[in-house]
């Protein structure tokens, strides 16, 4: 597809503009080497050269087609050129399951069902053409001059005009494109497989990818794994939260692991930046392109003014930056460079000392970089626009002197984003090893994403498969027997979850309220009472739960008050009876969760509980699987962390037994491979002694 022997145009046309007729003039424009073949059975002749019926009819066998013909027209025309001996389609061709009407959707199936009885590679359909620098192939049809020059990034993208404007910013930027990959629907091969392939090229550094959805999760992840394993870098700008395919949000866990979080968290595990914007996304390319990755978290800064230095503190303590604490050794030595009287710190403001000695400034720099308390060294500098400052250029000379040889990395950073001209494009392409980044904000926030990027350590892939007859088969099998389902009720529930280790309180489900009478007393006073209905997933909104009953009296009036309520809600739900629990105690209401996202697959929730569960969001999500160093890793982002721990006061909870809890979750949705949308575990009570689930509700994929 990105190496074709020759190039065949199906739908050619002398119609004015059309885009067959702009990539026939692009393919040539751009010095393609092999024979380009136009395509229309309704002509003889096109663009002033023949024109043929079919792929039959070529004079040597069809390798790459450019489809530009009606959308029913396009399985057919894949077939044909599949006989005649094509490897590679492009389908720019719309109108397929972008579109939500039976017809288009109809056609979309078969076009991948023709995809994949031929073996044919195909980008699309509704895309916008590929690029390659090295075989000088464009096939895109966009009149706009576009640099053809090898360089460390390949774009993929799932939009062709985002594609080619992140071509044309990083181009003004003096940022080489090798390939630029427009996947659109992604009928035949996905991101996964473009990922694949640019994580072999040894050109290939920075691999950027706009995603609007993910096809193919498992591929995904592995191929940003095996991404991370070549040392390429991806950075994915991805649109919005999608719904496609989630179900009805029926546990708080479904509502609150919208798709971006989920892929953040899952994604982020395998080596992926995801970047809010596109500005965002070139200044990461920028950074990635040209410079080592930082070892550690701590940054050195030099500015030449004190609202840089400012600016730096304030900013960066907002994207969680840290400007390390200096060694007195390097302060000593700042002290000397820079002559009595400057106020030394991190970030250093060199000011006039810096500027006016000459060797003061590459002197600083070298003298942060040994500082073993910095991982990573910011300056405050910008590409100039034309000739005219000799001191400038030999600060910047020497300072891509130092960074060629150096283990940490060292970036610019500018004040202010600013434009770019010849004179400065043709300058930093004599500075390869020093990022340009633009603007502080921005700048700061795309360096805090690569620091996370180059600390996280790549989750692994799970290989292993569930044994047979897990606990989960057994549940599930006993679900389908029953017919039970999708919505699995509190007491189903929750002897599901004690089979993967999660603690529940003592209960008994009862159908009288003599019967509920007795049991409380089994248990002991206090208990709680519950209305068990799978229709009722969260009884507490419908006065569905009464707490600290204190005798067989009151739970005998509670269990009549609780049928009284249940029989007078309007949807008349079924109930299965009442649920007699023990009243556990604990100091900290936590929430525990998974879901099972469409895009990225399972993923597990932690964080602070209760009924306000969607105020506070106060939560954070890993990806599955997750041992118990994840597991502690996932409690520590949260805020409610610090109170486990023991805060003003406060005894210290029993965190283990959330990580077992949490582990055990993970096992489960493993186990259920794919058959569990949600679990939802809230609250789950924890103390300085254990934790327990004190309700419990599972949602069955249907």
């Amino acid at each position: 597809m990105l190496n074709p022997k020759n190039i065949v145009i199906v739908g050619a046309s002398e119609k004015p503009g059309n885009w067959a007729e702009r990539v026939w003039r692009n393919v040539h424009r751009y010095g393609f080497s092999g024979n380009v073949y136009p395509i229309n059975a309704s002509r003889e002749e096109v663009w002033g050269v023949r024109c043929y019926p079919d792929c039959a009819s070529l004079p040597e066998k069809p390798d790459h087609l450019v489809v530009l013909v009606p959308a029913v027209a396009v399985p057919d025309v894949l077939l044909d050129a599949a006989k005649a001996g094509a490897r590679s389609a492009t389908v720019m061709t719309s109108g397929f399951d972008e579109l939500t009407d039976s017809a288009s959707v109809d056609l979309a199936t078969r076009l991948k069902k023709v995809i994949e009885e031929t073996g044919l590679a195909v980008s699309g359909p509704n895309c916008l053409g590929n690029l390659n620098a090295k075989a000088k192939l464009v096939t895109i049809p966009d009149d706009r001059p576009l640099l053809l020059t090898p360089g460390p990034v390949a774009i993929i993208s799932q939009s062709g005009g985002l594609a080619t404007a992140m071509k044309r910013a990083l181009q003004d930027r003096g940022i080489d494109v090798s390939a630029i990959v427009s996947s659109g629907n992604e009928a035949g091969l996905s991101t996964a497989d473009y990922i694949q392939h640019f994580a072999s090229d040894p050109d290939v550094r920075v691999i950027f990818s706009y995603l609007e959805a993910v096809s193919k999760p498992e591929p995904f992840l592995e191929a940003c794994r095996a991404a991370r394993a070549c040392g390429k870098a991806v950075v994915v700008m991805k649109l919005g939260v999608s719904d496609i395919g989630r179900e009805a949000a029926q546990a708080h866990t479904g509502a609150l692991a919208g798709s971006m979080q989920a892929f953040d968290a899952v994604a982020g595990q395998v080596g992926v930046i995801r970047v809010d914007n596109l500005d965002s996304a070139v200044e990461a390319i920028e950074l990635l392109a040209h410079a080592k990755l930082p070892a550690g978290k701590k940054l050195g800064a030099i500015t030449f003014s004190g609202a840089m230095r400012g600016l730096m503190l304030d900013i960066g303590r907002g994207h969680g930056l840290e400007f390390a604490d200096l060694a007195p050794a390097t302060y000593e030595a700042m002290g000397n460079i820079l002559g009595v009287g400057s106020i030394l710190g991190n970030p250093l403001d060199g000011g006039f000392a810096a500027l006016t000695k000459p060797t003061a400034y590459v002197e600083l720099i070298e003298t942060i970089l040994a500082d073993s308390n910095v991982d990573m060294l910011l300056l405050q500098e910008e590409l100039p626009r034309d000739d005219g400052s000799t001191r400038k250029l030999k600060n910047l000379a020497d300072v891509e002197a130092i960074a060629a040889k150096a283990s940490k990395p060292i970036a610019f950073v500018s004040m202010l984003s600013y434009a770019m001209t010849d004179y400065s494009r043709e300058l930093r392409r004599s500075l390869p090893h020093v990022p340009f980044l633009h603007e502080i904000d921005k700048s700061l926030k795309v360096v805090r994403s690569i620091m996370d990027y180059a600390t996280t350590r790549p989750s692994p892939t799970r290989t292993a498969q569930p044994a047979a007859n897990n606990p989960a088969d057994r549940h599930l099998q006993s679900f389908a027997k029953d017919r039970i389902g999708p919505v699995i009720d509190e007491v189903r529930s929750k002897a599901l979850l004690r089979d993967y280790g999660i603690a529940v309180p003592r209960e008994y489900l009862c159908a009288t309220a003599e019967e509920a009478a007795t049991r409380a007393a089994e248990i002991g006073f206090p208990v709680v009472g519950k209305i068990v209905s799978s229709a009722l997933p969260h009884k507490s909104d419908v006065g569905g739960v009464i707490v600290g009953l204190n005798s067989a009296k009151e739970v005998a009036e509670a269990f009549d008050r609780l049928i009284a309520v249940a029989e007078g809600l309007p949807q008349k739900p079924p109930i299965d009876g009442i649920l007699v629990a023990e009243q556990a105690s604990g100091s900290l209401e936590l929430v525990l969760g998974a879901s099972l996202d469409p895009e990225v697959g399972p993923v597990i929730m932690f964080g602070a509980g209760g009924i306000d569960i969607e105020l506070t969001r106060d939560v954070a999500l890993a990806g599955c699987p997750l041992d118990e160093k994840q597991a502690r890793q996932l409690i520590a982002k949260t805020r409610i962390s610090t109170i486990m721990g023991g805060y003003r006061g406060r005894p210290a909870c029993d965190s283990e037994s959330v990580v077992k809890a949490l582990v055990g979750l993970s096992q489960l949705m493993f186990d259920a491979g794919g058959r569990i949308t949600s679990i939802d575990v809230n609250p789950f009570l924890l103390s300085a002694k254990g934790g327990v689930a004190l309700d419990g509700l599972v949602v069955l994929r249907k």
